[in-house]
Parts: structure tokens; C-alpha cells; sequence
């Protein structure tokens, strides 16, 4: 699997068929690994860029990340699904997102995108992160224990392994006085 096949794993690609070796790094392959034509790929855009701002557009089309969320809307516009009015909850300028520091922007407005198009329009959006229990589950490294052993009572003397411990004095040694 590539790096970027696994940076890349998590809310974004959620429900969508992401290749094992997906390269980021070229966008043009990234988007034929992804099944988005260049004709479709010039289409996204334009819509991405009558929906949103200038600037907030720009931004997200140029993101790394980009391909993938390409490639959400093109699966939705094949089934019939109008993304551009899932995409314009993320245009006011009181969006959640717009808010923190200017470092995570870009973060944050893949992050509202995404969950503007995997939120159904007659709901809100959510104003903090959602977590996914499919993802959490198999990434999780701990199993869910069978039974939950008793508890036993806390020592009363401290934890000091045997050959520390001193059972008495030491005899002593050499000669006396």
C-alpha cells in the first residue's frame, strides 16, 4: 500500500474505493487512479468555483487532497446527486470552519467539505469532528476484553521487587573491633 494510500485512509475517503497505490504527488494519475476524467475533472471545478468564493476555492482545488474529494463528487454527480448545493453550506463567511488559526485552513475547509457532501441536506452540519465507529473500530490496536477480572485490594507495602527487598541486616564482615 502507498503512503499516500495511508495518509490518506480516514473520514475523507469514507465509502469510496481509494487504489492501494495511489500517488498524490501527480495529480493527473491520482485522478485517472481515482476514475475522474480530465473532462470531468475541468467540470468539478468550474462548479466548485461557481459555489464557493474565489479564494476558498482556489484553496481547495489546490489542496493535496483534492483528487479525493474529486472524486466524491464525481461519484455523486454520477448518481444523480447536485453537490454544488451540498458544497454551498460551506460559502458564508460565519462558516465553523473560517475560525482558528490560519495554519489549519486548508485542513479545515477539506475537512467542512467533506462533511457538506456526506450530510444530507435537510441536516445541519456538524460543528465539530465526527467520528466514524466503521474507521474507529479498524484502527483501533485494542481488542474488547471477554470479562473484566476483579479487582483486587491495593497493597499495603510498596511494590519492590524480591531480590531488592531486605529481610535483614546484613551480617557483617571482616574483623570486629
Amino acid at each position: 500500500m502507498s503512503t499516500d494510500a495511508k495518509h490518506v485512509w480516514g473520514p475523507l475517503t469514507e465509502g469510496l474505493n481509494i487504489p492501494h497505490d495511489l500517488d498524490l504527488g501527480d495529480r493527473a494519475r491520482a485522478l485517472d487512479q481515482l476514475g475522474v476524467t480530465p473532462g470531468a475533472h475541468r467540470a468539478l471545478v468550474g462548479r466548485v468555483n461557481e459555489t464557493l468564493p474565489q479564494r476558498d476555492a482556489a484553496l481547495l482545488v489546490s489542496s493535496r487532497l483534492w483528487p479525493v474529494l474529486a472524486h466524491r463528487m464525481h461519484h455523486m454527480a454520477q448518481q444523480g446527486v447536485r453537490f454544488a448545493a451540498h458544497l454551498a453550506r460551506i460559502a458564508p463567511d460565519t462558516a465553523a470552519w473560517r475560525t482558528g488559526p490560519p495554519s489549519g485552513t486548508t485542513a479545515r475547509l477539506l475537512l467542512a467539505a467533506h462533511h457538506a457532501l456526506t450530510t444530507p441536506l435537510d441536516q445541519a452540519l456538524p460543528t465539530g469532528p465526527r467520528v466514524s465507529t466503521t474507521a474507529a473500530r479498524s484502527r483501533s490496536t485494542t481488542a474488547v476484553p471477554a470479562a473484566v477480572p476483579p479487582k483486587q485490594p491495593t497493597p499495603t507495602e510498596p511494590a519492590v521487587p524480591a531480590h531488592r527487598q531486605q529481610t535483614a541486616p546484613a551480617p557483617r564482615q571482616g574483623h570486629g573491633r
